[in-house]
């Protein structure tokens, strides 16, 4: 590997707790393997699963490097057997199983995808972990429509911004909940039609009223507890509620009897335990589908805060504030 060194500093996780236990330690640059290319990271994206790793809530899946990081901007500096798209000194952003907090990363081939027209390395290590949520999940799962209504829980989290670019981009009627004016005023901002302050306001009788008491189509949720009861109560006849994650609780009391009135669908999926190879079909349709609305600015990742890598206990000491809009960004 030309001009590629044997050690690299990467943020390893000390053992399960706060962020104090983000320390930067010596490690060797990974080898790509076959189908894998070898990206010197520019750039690393911060997210909620990084803190519950962090916390020992959400080990990386058999096989993976224990560095934490699942999204990045680079160059790519060396290849592995069998690589057909991308050479040495190409600008990639990527989506990774784990490895982003270091100076060198392994990338499958198939989850990489060029750096749009006129973003940044921070800007494009900002977008894969949140656009390859979104697309598949409440396009493809969630099929939103054009004059449809979308609903995004969290809508100032990195999810829930690109959630409401991306509803916009096509056409729907976006609504978004947020704990603070200053959020609600940025999901506004970004495409909201209507901003719900989920603190002194109740989203089902604010989304119905907006709606004519029809409902919303599409619900993005990554709260759990008991909004699965709410969603079921705000979703429209034929609607779809697509769930993400739980911060709050897994398990919640719901009555069922809705989804045989409404006839409606709750679905969901995780990222990160896909395969290399869904992962890759999730990334052909982002570089056909969204990739241009980037490039012509109809879309473009909303950046909080960026901190050094060696700073990384910061950058989760920000998010777990509650405080950020947007994403969180490391810097190499």
């Amino acid at each position: 590997m030309p001009n590629v060194p044997v050690r690299m500093t990467a943020i390893v996780i000390r053992a399960p707790g706060g962020p104090e236990m983000l320390v930067p330690e010596e490690r060797p640059v990974p080898q790509p393997a076959q189908g894998e290319v070898l990206v010197k990271v520019a750039a690393a994206g911060v997210n909620r699963p990084d803190v519950m790793q962090r916390m020992g809530h959400y080990p990386p899946p058999k096989g993976a490097t224990d560095i934490p990081g699942l999204e990045l901007a680079g160059e790519v500096v060396a290849l592995g057997p069998a690589v057909q798209r991308w050479k040495v000194g190409d600008k990639v952003t990527a989506l990774v199983v784990g490895g982003g907090y270091a100076e060198y990363c392994a990338v499958p081939e198939p989850q990489a995808l060029p750096i749009p027209a006129g973003l940044s390395m921070i800007e494009a290590a900002a977008m894969p972990e949140t656009f390859f949520t979104v697309y598949p999940n409440v396009f493809e799962r969630g099929e939103l429509k054009a004059g449809e209504t979308l609903l995004v829980h969290g809508g100032s989290s990195g999810i829930g911004t690109v959630a409401i670019m991306l509803g916009r981009a096509f056409g729907a009627r976006v609504f978004a909940t947020a704990g603070s004016a200053e959020k609600c005023e940025a999901c506004k901002g970004l495409g909201a039609e209507v901003a719900i302050n989920y603190k002194s306001e109740d989203f089902v009788a604010v989304a119905k009223k907006a709606t004519a008491d029809k409902g919303v189509d599409v619900v993005l949720d990554m709260v759990g507890g008991d909004y699965i009861d709410r969603n079921y109560d705000v979703a429209a006849v034929e609607g779809r509620i697509i769930q993400i994650a739980f911060q709050a609780s897994p398990k919640a009391t719901v009555d069922f009897r809705r989804m045989l009135t409404k006839r409606l669908h709750h679905t969901g999926s995780g990222l990160r335990p896909r395969s290399v190879a869904d992962k890759g079909k999730i990334a052909q349709a982002l570089e056909a589908r969204v990739w241009p609305l980037v490039a012509a600015g109809k879309v473009k990742p909303v950046i909080d805060s960026t901190y050094p890598l060696v700073r990384a206990a910061a950058a989760h000491e920000r998010m777990e504030s509650g405080q950020h809009i947007g994403k969180i960004v490391l810097t190499v």
